[in-house]
C-alpha cells in the first residue's frame, strides 16, 4: 500500500532515523537510560563514591576524599536535558584516580561560574562536555539527528529537536502548550523547539499575572515575545516587551519574568562559550 503521508522535511528524518533504531538501543545500553538509572548502573561498575565540586577541586565527604584536577581523569560523560526549562540539565561525570585507587560520579549542571570554581577545575569538566555525545534519550544519540525524549506528558517522542535543517511550527507549538494539562493546572508551561551543542530555544506560555522569580542563568538569553506582554526585570534594569520586541541578556545577571498579560516567548539559549 501506497504511503500517503506528505514529504516534509520532518518526515525525511524521521524516516533516515527508522532504519538504525536497533543500533541506537544497542548504544543506549552504554547511557543506562535516565540520569538516576545511569548512576546506578555506573555505580555496578565500580564509580561508587558521590562526589561533590569544590572550590578547586572535588570532594567525596564519606571518605574524606579531596581530589584537585591534576589528581583524577574522567572517564565518561553524560549530557541530560530537561524537557521543558533549560535550568532543569545535569552533567554527569563518571570520574577515576589511580593516585588514590578509586572511581565514582560527580554531577553538576551546565552553569558552572568561573566566579565560583577554579579556573583550573572549570577547565578540565568543561573540556570533556563539548566531547561525549547527549544521552536524552533513545533516539537522540545521534548527533546529526535528535529526536525529544519521550515523557508521560509528551509520550510522542518523535519531535525532531536538532538536525541539518529543522522546520518549526511556533502557531503549532502555542496551541500545544495550551491544550496540555500543564497549562490548565499551572501558571505556566514550556516545550523545548530546538536543543543543538550550541543553542537552545524554548517557548514558554504564560497566564496573566504568572511570574517567573528572580534566578540566573550561568549562559547568554534571549528573549523574543511572540503574542501578549511581559515584565523583564533584573536589578539595573526594568522593560516591558510586547510582540516583535526582544532582549539579549549576558550570563549569570539575576533577572524575573511577570506576564502583563497571557502571553507567550522564546527564550533562546547560548550554551557553548564562557558561559
Amino acid at each position: 500500500m501506497r504511503n500517503n503521508k506528505p514529504n516534509t522535511i520532518e518526515n525525511f528524518y524521521k524516516r533516515q532515523i527508522n532504519y538504525r533504531t536497533k543500533r541506537r538501543k544497542i548504544q543506549m545500553l552504554e547511557s543506562y537510560g535516565t540520569l538516576s538509572e545511569t548512576i546506578n548502573g555506573l555505580n555496578k561498575d565500580g564509580y561508587t563514591l558521590d562526589f561533590n565540586v569544590n572550590k578547586n577541586c572535588v570532594i567525596c565527604n564519606h571518605q574524606n576524599i579531596s581530589l584537585s584536577p591534576e589528581d583524577f581523569e574522567i572517564d565518561k560523560v553524560y549530557r541530560f536535558e530537561g524537557e521543558t526549562n533549560p535550568d532543569d540539565q545535569a552533567i554527569l561525570y563518571a570520574i577515576s584516580s589511580t593516585k588514590f585507587n578509586v572511581k565514582g560520579v560527580l554531577v553538576n549542571g551546565y552553569g558552572i561560574s568561573s566566579d565560583e570554581k577554579s579556573n583550573a577545575l572549570i577547565a578540565k569538566l568543561k573540556t570533556h562536555v563539548d566531547s561525549f555525545p547527549h544521552h536524552e534519550s533513545v533516539k537522540n544519540v545521534d548527533v546529526q539527528v535528535r529526536l525529544n525524549e519521550a515523557t508521560e506528558l509528551r509520550p510522542e517522542g518523535d519531535r525532531i529537536l536538532d538536525a541539518p535543517f529543522v522546520e518549526m511550527d511556533i502557531n503549532k507549538f502555542i496551541d500545544q502548550i495550551k491544550n496540555e494539562t500543564t497549562w490548565g493546572t499551572a501558571d505556566h508551561n514550556s516545550i523545548t523547539i530546538f536543543k543543538s551543542n550550541n543553542t537552545a530555544i524554548v517557548l514558554i506560555g504564560m497566564h496573566s499575572k504568572a511570574e517567573l522569580k528572580k534566578h540566573k542563568v550561568y549562559k547568554d538569553i534571549y528573549v523574543q515575545v511572540l503574542e501578549g506582554k511581559i515584565d523583564f526585570c533584573t536589578e539595573q534594569h526594568s522593560v516591558s516587551l510586547q510582540k516583535g520586541q526582544m532582549i539579549a541578556l549576558k550570563a549569570g545577571i539575576e533577572h524575573s519574568v511577570q506576564a502583563l498579560d497571557e502571553s507567550f516567548f522564546l527564550l533562546t539559549v547560548s550554551v557553548s562559550g564562557n558561559s
